[in-house]
């Protein structure tokens, strides 16, 4: 059954950039793993700092043995408690229900 990670990040100001440079590197790369189903990144309209991902895969267990020690993370991994004001806050979830709005074809 596919696992949801809800990850909740407090960036420095003075390191945004570098976070957002890092993470998009993580979230390019990841994107072409077999068993990575999706992910969506936000900002919170009210703190350009403070940041949600929300990603799916097909195992837990393939997250945990295979995703996390990818190489293409180990910069991302090194860097985060210069980057974040506190450690992430992240929560796993089992996915019932996915929709999206329908697009039409003309």
């Amino acid at each position: 059954m596919s696992v949801t990670y809800i990850i909740g990040f407090n960036v420095r100001p003075a390191q945004r950039e570098r976070f957002l440079s890092l993470l998009n590197g993580v979230l390019d790369a990841m994107r072409h793993e077999a068993m990575f189903v999706s992910a969506n990144f936000h900002v919170d309209p009210n703190d350009p700092c403070h940041f949600l991902l929300h990603e799916t895969w097909v195992d837990h267990q393939d997250v945990l043995d295979v995703q996390i020690k990818r190489p293409y993370r180990e910069e991302w991994h090194a860097a985060l408690d210069e980057l974040l004001k506190a450690p992430r806050d992240i929560s796993v979830w089992q996915p019932l229900r996915s929709d999206s709005a329908e697009v039409m074809k003309t």
